[in-house]
């Protein structure tokens, strides 16, 4: 196979889920394209890569100062979820189910692979509180070992007694990623959060 060709497909299979075999459909499907599709998808992951950048207070990513949801006033009700990465965020916003503001930490806290918490979104949490008037935070992090170790690092970490803390119901399983819960269910976890 063509050097340039294995070269992009190894590019495409670094991407998170997906696998070599769909790395090598989607880059024939591309290059086989006759509509410049290929071209398109270029110019646009360029320009995202020039313009796109963390929004410097809660992490999503943006090409403005800051983005949509900090922008949003009608965020502002004193409530602030604490997700592990973007997908999170979209997931929500889709489901529809929270409509406070944001926090993107970029991931959990791993031992095994090296992630402390200076790796991760965690330090101007206790920021936000005070400057967003920050009653409840609410934790849609994973179900998992890493999950709520992260969530009692930030907890322990906090010194602020007038917010309270809560996260996600039953309806998450153990181990369960956002991406892989319907509407529904995610509803309910939302609705049936439990105080912490």
């Amino acid at each position: 196979m063509n050097i340039k060709i294995e070269k992009l497909i190894k590019q495409f299979a670094k991407l998170p889920r997906v696998g070599t075999r769909a790395a090598t459909r989607i880059v024939i499907g591309l290059l086989q394209d006759k509509t410049g599709r290929a071209q398109l998808l270029a110019n646009a992951l360029m320009d995202a890569a020039e313009s796109i950048h963390p929004c410097p207070v809660c992490g999503m990513l943006t090409d403005t100062d800051k983005c949509e949801y900090c922008l949003d006033e009608t965020r502002k009700n004193g409530q602030l979820c604490i997700v592990r990465d973007l997908s999170d965020v979209l997931v929500l916003e889709k489901s529809g189910v929270f409509h406070g503001r944001y926090h993107v930490l970029g991931g959990n806290l791993s031992g095994v692979n090296g992630v402390t918490p200076d790796d991760l979104n965690i330090a101007n949490i206790a920021d936000r509180i005070l400057q967003e008037n920050i009653e409840e935070i609410i934790f849609a992090l994973p179900n998992t070992v890493e999950g709520k170790t992260t969530q009692q690092y930030i907890i322990s970490s906090i010194n602020n007694t007038n917010v309270s803390f809560s996260e996600l119901a039953s309806g998450v399983p153990l181990g369960g990623d956002l991406d892989y819960i319907d509407d529904g269910t995610l509803t309910l976890a939302f609705g049936g959060r439990k105080k912490l």
